[in-house]
């Protein structure tokens, strides 16, 4: 049984999040989640009988025969609850970390973090449009400035290898974007607080429907899952000068190629931010942005005004 406490004070990583996480890597443990339980710390009488008092109401007929802990709170709740006291490497020599030395560093200790949990800490950012809008030069850009990991689009590597008479079968399309995906989930374990996407799935599906009138099933699946996948979308406008080379239709095709991203990011509902101008001003946004943003917070959203 794992009892996990809303701790606001501590991080704005919802209840329900961290809760999730246990259900996922522990799936035969039972999870409670505590949304009301006193936050207040300390080895006083009054504060020790709050804890005991509360966890007496949350457990309600459950016998507990051990209480595993790493804290001094280990004897007394044990004692309260009649179970045996299991503190489990209180000096931190087994696991040299604390939880709380490990939010002040993320990235430096996530070897002590499930990737599964270190991948919802970082911020996914997606940068969508036409070929052509410089997403991939500001995908780089952003991740030396922020001393981070990117992922590069997968579909032109793929496309430049497989394409034949200049196109790719329905299967092709959405390999692609599976395998994109794939390359995502691999890059983010190194990732420092941002992974920056270059286009995502909802952008082969355009291509599928440019080039076939239609997409797999599975590939409208994960287009619709771009939405719940990336905390922040950018969209690249084409008021840069188009670079025409061998793998691209011209400038007319990316014209028509930005007017359906932006009636699909519409009709999804997606929030996004348009970036334009040059290199240092697109970054200058992006910064402004992020420097303001907390992918837990509604209210640290600041796509909505940017719009």
């Amino acid at each position: 049984m794992v009892l996990i406490y809303n701790a606001t004070e501590v991080t704005t990583v919802p209840l329900s999040v961290r809760a999730d996480w246990i259900r996922t890597l522990y799936p035969k443990a039972e999870v409670i989640e505590a949304w009301d339980g006193p936050t207040i710390i300390g080895n006083s009488p009054e504060i020790r009988q709050l804890h005991e008092d509360y966890l007496h109401k949350i457990l309600g007929e459950w016998k507990i025969t051990h209480f595993y802990s790493s804290e001094f709170y280990g004897e007394h709740v044990s004692q309260a609850l009649g179970a045996k006291d299991c503190r489990i490497d209180p000096d931190r020599t087994r696991i040299p970390i604390s939880g709380s030395a490990l939010r002040a560093n993320l990235f430096e200790n996530r070897q002590f973090l499930d990737p599964l949990v270190y991948r919802d800490l970082v911020t996914w950012v997606t940068f969508v449009g036409a070929p052509s809008t410089g997403k991939t030069t500001l995908c780089k850009h952003l991740a030396d400035q922020f001393d981070t990991t990117w992922a590069p689009e997968y579909g032109r590597e793929y496309w430049e290898k497989h394409q034949i008479n200049r196109r790719l079968s329905l299967e092709q399309l959405l390999e692609i974007a599976q395998r994109h995906r794939a390359r995502e989930e691999e890059w983010v374990r190194d990732a420092r607080d941002y992974l920056f996407v270059d286009t995502d799935a909802t952008t082969t599906r355009h291509f599928s429907l440019y080039y076939h009138g239609e997409a797999l099933p599975e590939l409208d699946r994960l287009a619709d899952d771009a939405a719940r996948r990336y905390d922040l979308v950018f969209l690249c406008e084409d008021d840069i000068p188009y670079d025409d080379t061998w793998d691209r239709s011209g400038e007319t095709n990316r014209a028509e190629f930005q007017e359906r991203i932006r009636a699909d990011l519409a009709r999804r509902g997606t929030p996004f931010v348009s970036l334009s101008g040059s290199l240092a001003e697109r970054t200058a946004t992006v910064r402004s942005v992020l420097s303001k943003f907390d992918k837990w917070t509604p209210s640290a959203n600041p796509v909505a005004s940017l719009q």
